[in-house]
This record gives C-alpha cells, structure tokens and sequence, in this order.
C-alpha cells in the first residue's frame, strides 16, 4: 500500500475536483455549473466506481466479466423501491389527510401500492418489496442482493473451470437473461415503466435540488476514494499479486497451491457488490431506472471505458470511465453541433457509438495500456 504512489495522487486530486465543484455549485458556490451538470458530474463518478470494479476483475484478474452493469442496476433498483415508497406514501397520506375518518395505516399501505402498481395493472405489494418501507434494509439489499448473485454465478461458473470467452458470454448471457425478465410487467418492478421520480428524496421536500444534487455529488466522490483506497489496498499485497498470476499463468498458479477457484469468487463477488454501491448512488441522480439499464450493451461499454483507459491500473478505469461517459453527455445531449455535408450530415447522436469503437479499436491496437499508460509516461519523463 505504502508503495503504492497513486493513492495521495488520486485522493488529492479528487478532493480538489470536489472542492471546485462545490465552489461552483448553484447551492454553495458561484452557480457557475448549473444543478444538472452536477448531476452529470455525480453520475460520472458512479460510472468511475463501476469501472475500477470492473478493473478489479479484468484488469488485475483476468475475467473479461461483460455482466457487471447488472449489478450495478440491482443496486439501483433496490434504493429505487425505497425512494418510490417512501415518496408515494407521502404523497397518499396527504390526500388522505384530510377524510373525516383518518385512514387505516393497512388503507394507506393498499393505497400507495396502488398507486405505485396500478400502471402495470397491480394492486398488491410484490414479495420483493417488503424491504421498501425500511431505509436501514435497503440500504443493506443494495450491497447483498447483488454480492449473492455475483456469489452464486462466480461459483457454478468457476467450480465449473468455465475461463476465457465462455464465461464471457455466460456473463452477458445473465445480463440479458436479468434484463428480459425485468422488462415483464408481473416481475413486480413495473416491467419497462421500471422506477421513477427517484430524484425526490423523502423527508427532504422542502430542500432544492441545487443542494441535493451537490450532497448525491459528495457521497459519489467519497464512495469513490474509499473504494480506491480499498482497492489500491488489495492488490498491493500478496492477494495482489496472487490474482495477477490468476491472469497470467491459471494453471501455474493452480500448480502452486492456491485455490484458485476461490479467489475468483472473491474479486468477482466483490466488485459486484462495488457495483451494486455505485447503482445505488448513481439512479437517485439520474432520477429513473428502468430494464434497459441493464441491457448487455451497458456492461459492454463498461469493459470499453476500462480499455481506453488502461486495464491492470486503477486510475486508468477511472480516467477511461471519465472522459468517455462525458464525450458520450457531450455527443448525445444535443450539445455537439452536427456536421452538415451537404448530401450527408453528421448527426452525432447517431454517429457517436461508432466514433466509440473506432477509439477502442485503435486504442487497441496503437495504444494497448490506455490513457493510463500515457500518464506512466508523463510520470517516467518527469522522474528522468
């Protein structure tokens, strides 16, 4: 850990940004950046925090995971349940309110599951919201429900000997298994309506969104340098440099003595559950969730961002994460002018997958150790 340079860099340079940002924001700054580009912003870090997990699990030991955003939605759907119930509840008490015979609390429990459910034509409470009404309990689901099903996958696929492009498609393969069955109305999730007004913080009616978003802004920030603390912490040791091996040389390791198997579980069990965190803090900011969240393609560009920023190097998924999730706001949110050629125009909002994958094929092939390999070359140059 001590040896690990990049941690008072990182943690330095994240509190900076944060401390800017803060300064100019609408509620405790200047109002230089408006309250939905700190969103942006608290969001981005949320993808950051995703993608060092996935560095974590491909970068450092070895499992191409193209699954990973699954857990992330999980994590987003379990405070998404909270958030809804606590504020539909709100809102029925107070209509409610006013009747000369106050309600039943089991009439404003019927009333608000109503409420919630009746646009995929439900009335009753799912069995997988009967953990919505308590704070405490969501908040331990967003980290177990994912963690368990990251532990029971992990183990079947590793128990198995599954490795390589095979458990890559098994990954994708639960992903798309996840999103389909979500995007049924009876799953209880509200199908492809999924969870909205998430961005109304119960008990906090009366603050404005300007300081929401820069609080959803500082704990993203924290969520993210004590995971990069955590992470730097594991893989400067010993553990470190067992999963290293695990992706170099499997059957040597293997050889050695170490269950390897188990310590597949772990990392993978772990950044799911990293990712589970991050959704967490990342749909309260984006205000919705719904199943496309968790479409195969958003796992794939996770993998993407960690490319283009370097694998094997925690900063790299960070930087990686950070650059393209902003080019992507800046293409797709209509800011990007488009290209007029007179017969043909460049409409970015269509043209930016494909200016993606042409950035990862040649960073692939020209540039192999990512934006992250271009600062261990600035750092190299500085020292010499």
């Amino acid at each position: 850990m001590t040896q690990n340079r990049s941690v008072p860099i990182f943690i330095g340079t994240l509190a900076l940004f944060a401390l800017a940002v803060t300064v100019m924001s609408e509620a405790y700054g200047t109002g230089a950046l408006s309250v939905s580009f700190t969103k942006v912003l608290g969001m981005t870090l949320c993808l950051c925090l995703a993608a060092m997990a996935m560095d974590l699990v491909w970068g450092y030991c070895g499992i191409l995971s193209l699954g990973h955003f699954a857990f992330f939605g999980l994590g987003g759907y379990g405070i998404g349940m909270w958030l809804m119930t606590a504020r539909t509840e709100a809102v029925v008490r107070a209509n409610l309110a006013n009747q000369v015979i106050p309600p039943t609390e089991a009439e404003v429990s019927d009333a608000t599951a109503l409420q919630i459910f009746s646009v995929v034509g439900g009335e009753d409470w799912p069995w997988m919201w009967a953990a919505s009404d308590s704070l405490f309990l969501s908040l331990v689901l967003i980290v177990l429900v994912p963690g368990l099903l990251a532990l029971v996958f992990g183990w079947l696929a590793f128990r198995s000997r599954v490795t390589g492009v095979y458990l890559s498609i098994l990954t994708q393969a639960m992903t798309l298994a996840l999103s389909l069955y979500l995007f049924q109305n009876d799953t209880g999730l509200r199908g492809n309506n999924g969870l909205s007004g998430l961005q109304n913080i119960p008990g906090a009616e009366q603050i404005g969104q300007d300081r929401i978003s820069i609080w959803f802004f500082w704990a993203s920030a924290i969520a993210l340098g004590l995971s990069y603390i955590g992470a730097a912490w594991l893989v400067s040791g010993k553990f470190g440099n067992i999963i290293r091996g695990i992706r170099d040389d499997e059957q040597r390791v293997r050889f050695l003595g170490y269950k390897v198997e188990a310590y597949k579980l772990f990392v993978f069990t772990l950044t799911g559950m990293l990712c589970g965190i991050a959704g967490a803090l990342y749909y309260p900011q984006a205000g919705i969730i719904n199943p496309d969240e968790i479409a195969p393609i958003a796992s794939i560009y996770l993998a993407v961002w960690v490319a283009i920023g370097g694998r094997g190097r925690l900063y790299g998924a960070v930087i990686g994460a950070a650059v393209v999730s902003l080019l992507s706001t800046y293409f797709t949110g209509g800011r990007a002018p488009d290209i007029n050629l007179g017969a043909f125009a460049i409409e970015w909002v269509d043209w930016w997958p494909v200016l993606l994958g042409l950035g990862f094929v040649l960073v692939t092939l020209f540039a192999p150790k990512g934006l992250g390999g271009l600062v261990d070359y600035i750092v190299r140059k500085e020292r010499t």
